[in-house]
């Protein structure tokens, strides 16, 4: 039996470790990926968005996170990224309306769920559960880009 997919679809997932060069080695998956996709439109969001959510699973949270890329067949990107801690920050638990507010100038971080809602086309996320029942809990935070 064969398994017949859509032209120019693909996914890529690649574990990362709860470690400060996580969202570099995420980073540098992504940039070889689209580029060998021919996906260079889009590599410079993706990439930073990408970081960013990397950079929090690894500050919010004790274990480590999965990336995950997906070629739609429509022509958008999808990077999901799973972590082990149940709680969705806004923007992504009532996307689009869960704005998130803005940093004040002199602040150190909280800057990267505002570029979500700046360069992404949707977001979303989905809690699977804090782990009492299922060892694979955690959440899923996703963002989808064109081109």
């Amino acid at each position: 039996m064969r398994t017949v997919s859509p032209p120019d679809t693909w996914a890529y997932a690649l574990r990362l470790p709860h470690h400060p060069r996580a969202a570099r080695v995420a980073r540098m998956t992504v940039r070889s990926v689209l580029a060998s996709h021919g996906r260079l439109g889009v590599v410079d969001a993706v990439e930073l968005l990408t970081s960013e959510m990397v950079t929090n699973t690894y500050l919010h949270t004790d274990g480590p996170a999965s990336l995950r890329l997906t070629a739609l067949a429509d022509g958008r990107l999808r990077v999901g990224v799973w972590d082990s801690h149940p709680r969705i920050p806004a923007p992504f638990e009532r996307p689009p309306h869960g704005h998130v507010p803005v940093a004040p100038p002199e602040a150190d971080g909280g800057r990267g769920l505002c570029l979500v809602q700046e360069y992404a086309d949707c977001w979303g996320g989905v809690s699977l559960g804090d782990g009492s029942l299922d060892r694979h809990a955690g959440k899923l935070l996703w963002f989808e880009v064109s081109g």
